[in-house]
């Protein structure tokens, strides 16, 4: 199976932190790297991780607040320093084009590779990009301004060939691709062999889900439903729920109680407010709603 890690690169909020750098992340998987906000300070962050920056396919901006989007232009004449020639997709509210055009054409005039905008309807739950490994759709939240999450979901993997009934039944290998995809075989005598019999099932297809910024929101609920990892924000203790209302941002209780009633296998909380010298006070409430919860940290690598 192949690696699918979240890399944490920025989970604070928008005031900037000497602990917590400002909102943004990686999605590995088969090899392609998909970063998903791009927070002032990422490309540095990155640089810590030791991946590779041309290996970044796509870009998912989750709405134009800067702490999600300031650090765009610096990353992108980063790739262009180090000699990128392949496309850049930025996945975004339709409005970011707006704003990067002018910037990209007077500091990044000699960039080597394509910078494709792709927009996509900030309220809307579709399907937004596609590969033969993943799905990407997108996931109304409730913010501000238009504020949209994503559900990353893995393509079923196709099942596992099994060698020695292969070599029993002498299949010829142009039989291989269908009985992978689930075509039973028939022998040259008309012995039809089950599929079952020279295949064992394929891992099931992992999912993870990125909410930030979002207020509470159950209509997020069935979208997520079993996701293997949550991000989802805890900006706000419980004393500031009112505020956190206002703000349209949740507190970690709020975050448990989507967890749990979503069914998700665990979550991560992130986008802290600076007013928290110690994490553990938010991660305590959220534990109190959904026992498998932890705190998204710099540098965190997480396995889906």
């Amino acid at each position: 199976m192949e690696t699918m890690k979240v890399h944490i690169l920025g989970c604070g909020s928008a005031l900037p932190t000497t602990r917590h750098s400002l909102s943004a992340q990686v999605l590995e998987l088969s090899g392609k790297l998909f970063l998903i906000d791009c927070g002032e300070g990422a490309q540095l962050q990155f640089r810590r991780t030791h991946l590779n920056f041309n290996k970044i396919s796509d870009i998912f901006i989750s709405h134009l607040h800067g702490d999600h989007c300031f650090g765009l232009p610096g990353l992108i004449s980063t790739l262009s320093l180090l000699g990128r020639t392949a496309p850049l997709r930025i996945h975004a509210h339709p409005d970011l084009e707006k704003l990067m055009r002018p910037q990209l054409d007077y500091f990044c005039r000699e960039l080597g590779f394509e910078v494709v905008f792709q927009p996509f309807a900030p309220n809307a739950h579709e399907l937004i990009y596609e590969d033969r490994s993943l799905q990407v759709y997108t996931l109304p939240l409730i913010h501000r301004v238009p504020s949209t999450g994503f559900l990353f979901k893995e393509r079923p993997p196709q099942a596992h060939i099994l060698k020695d009934m292969i070599a029993f039944y002498e299949i010829p290998l142009r039989e291989i691709p269908a009985i992978k995809a689930g075509a039973d075989y028939v022998t040259p005598s008309g012995e039809v062999v089950p599929n079952a019999r020279l295949t064992r099932p394929a891992a099931a297809p992992r999912s993870y889900a990125y909410c930030s910024d979002t207020g509470y929101n159950e209509a997020l609920i069935p979208l997520i439903k079993g996701v293997d990892l949550l991000y989802h924000e805890a900006t706000f203790a419980q004393s500031e729920e009112e505020w956190a209302a206002t703000t349209q941002h949740s507190t970690a209780a709020q975050a448990g109680r989507i967890a749990a009633q979503a069914g998700v296998g665990r979550m991560l909380i992130g986008h802290y407010s600076a007013r928290y010298p110690d994490e553990n006070l938010l991660l305590g409430q959220a534990r109190a709603v959904f026992p498998e919860t932890w705190l998204a940290d710099e540098g965190m690598v997480v396995e889906v």
